[in-house]
């Protein structure tokens, strides 16, 4: 089993704007992994989901790579 990354590094909640870290849980075609394949806790997982949509938004990772 893997362990959380954000646990295991003492990061509260990833951010927004740390766009290296939010690509090592994207595939590649930008889309999120999910929870079994990233190995991130539910709490960490949502968090996730929440911070690359922000990025998305903000022009700071794309929403889908062709």
């Amino acid at each position: 089993m893997k362990h959380c990354y954000f646990c295991n590094n003492n990061i509260r909640y990833p951010d927004y704007k740390e766009v290296e870290t939010l690509k090592k849980f994207l595939d590649p075609y930008s889309r999120i992994s999910g929870k079994r394949r990233s190995g991130l806790c539910a709490r960490h997982q949502r968090k996730l989901t929440i911070a690359v949509k922000r990025a998305r938004f903000l022009a700071l990772l794309p929403f889908s790579s062709s």
